[in-house]
């Protein structure tokens, strides 16, 4: 019996352990769990504080920013300037392509060609238009510009141009002929007031290379000069080499060594148009050298060198960079002249009229004071 009593007062002792070991486990969870949810209000408590915080300061920045709305940053600056540009760009590509097409159509109503077309549109270059391409030749700065005023050039009655400064005439009436012109009545072309004549002296063939003077030389100068015409002469080159340039300029020299010629002695650069042409091959650079050759040895005999030409000559054929020194003879059949370089001399027509000669010449205008003038002044 005693044996059996220490058995249930140790199981209730271990009873009693059992139950303080429990409640001990559950006062502690209690503690952790207590301490754990201390610790979220603690955080949630904290971050509610930073939250309001930051809601503070954010509208504080938003107040600034609306208080301050007509102020940007670079990177807004620029931004808005982009968008500005793109906007502009696509604003003004519609208007000038409206203005673009609107230009088109009045060329092509109003009957101008395709090359009147592009020059209006390329005013800072030279068109030339040769042999169906269209070549673009930019307006160097560096060389003498004419300073003509276009409308100061009037026409007469008979198709005569004439240029005029303050009310002032300030033109000379002349011509230029040839065996093409035939046997000229000088004392007629005189009477038709023709202040001077350019007189073709001869050419070089440009197949065989000849040099020939042509066959009404000796007449035409003979019967200017003795009805008080100025004259001047021109020779058409096709020299190969700068030794045909001197022979050409000898030639012309010792030809005109009889006659008082006080205009121009002149070489005129021209395209031939035959295939077989011997200078079809020529550079410009070759081309232009042998130009000068001729024109230091007209300046060397005294005489004063010029060059005829047309567009095509002073933009294909020649480098007028090279030729600065020299005075101009420009070719242009029209009321007005298409050439930004300063020239002498202009040959507006080769459909003139004078009285002496039969048919077709050509007239030119130079820009000093007429005969009649020069005759009041004395």
């Amino acid at each position: 019996m005693q044996e059996n009593h220490s058995h249930g007062k140790r199981s209730r002792k271990k009873r009693r352990r059992s139950e303080n070991s429990i409640l001990a486990g559950s006062i502690l969870l209690c503690i952790v769990t207590l301490t754990a949810v201390t610790i979220c209000l603690v955080m949630v408590f904290q971050y509610r504080a930073v939250q309001q915080k930051n809601t503070a300061v954010m509208s504080e920045l938003e107040t600034i920013r609306l208080k301050e709305e007509a102020a940007y940053n670079q990177a807004e600056v620029d931004a808005m300037i982009e968008s500005a540009v793109e906007e502009a760009k696509e604003k003004a590509g519609e208007e000038v392509s409206e203005q673009f097409l609107g230009r088109i159509k009045e060329f092509m109503t109003s009957g101008q060609g395709t090359t009147e077309m592009l020059r209006a549109f390329f005013p800072d270059e030279i068109v030339v238009a040769d042999t169906g391409k269209y070549y673009f030749f930019p307006i160097l700065e560096g060389l003498a510009k004419n300073t003509y005023d276009p409308e100061s050039f009037m026409p007469d009655g008979d198709g005569v141009m004439h240029y005029y400064v303050n009310g002032e005439r300030a033109s000379r009436k002349g011509i230029d002929v040839s065996r093409y012109q035939d046997k000229i009545d000088w004392e007629k072309v005189a009477s038709d007031e023709v202040d001077y004549a350019f007189i073709r002296l001869g050419i070089r063939g440009y197949t065989e290379g000849e040099i020939m003077e042509d066959e009404t030389f000796q007449d035409n100068i003979e019967g200017a000069l003795k009805n008080d015409i100025d004259v001047g002469v021109y020779f058409f080159t096709q020299a190969m080499s700068e030794e045909e340039a001197e022979e050409e300029a000898g030639f012309v020299i010792d030809s005109i060594a009889p006659y008082k010629v006080e205009y121009p002695v002149v070489i005129d650069v021209e395209a031939v148009t035959s295939t077989n042409a011997r200078g079809n091959d020529l550079t410009s650079a070759e081309r232009t050298k042998y130009c000068i050759t001729f024109c230091e040895k007209i300046k060397e005999a005294g005489y004063t060198p010029m060059i005829y030409g047309n567009l095509k000559t002073f933009t294909l054929l020649l480098d007028i960079k090279e030729l600065e020194a020299y005075d101009k003879w420009f070719a242009y059949y029209d009321e007005s002249y298409y050439f930004p370089y300063d020239f002498k001399i202009w040959q507006y027509t080769n459909k003139g009229r004078v009285a002496g000669i039969k048919g077709d010449v050509d007239l030119n205008i130079s820009f000093e004071a007429p005969r009649d003038d020069e005759d009041d002044d004395t």
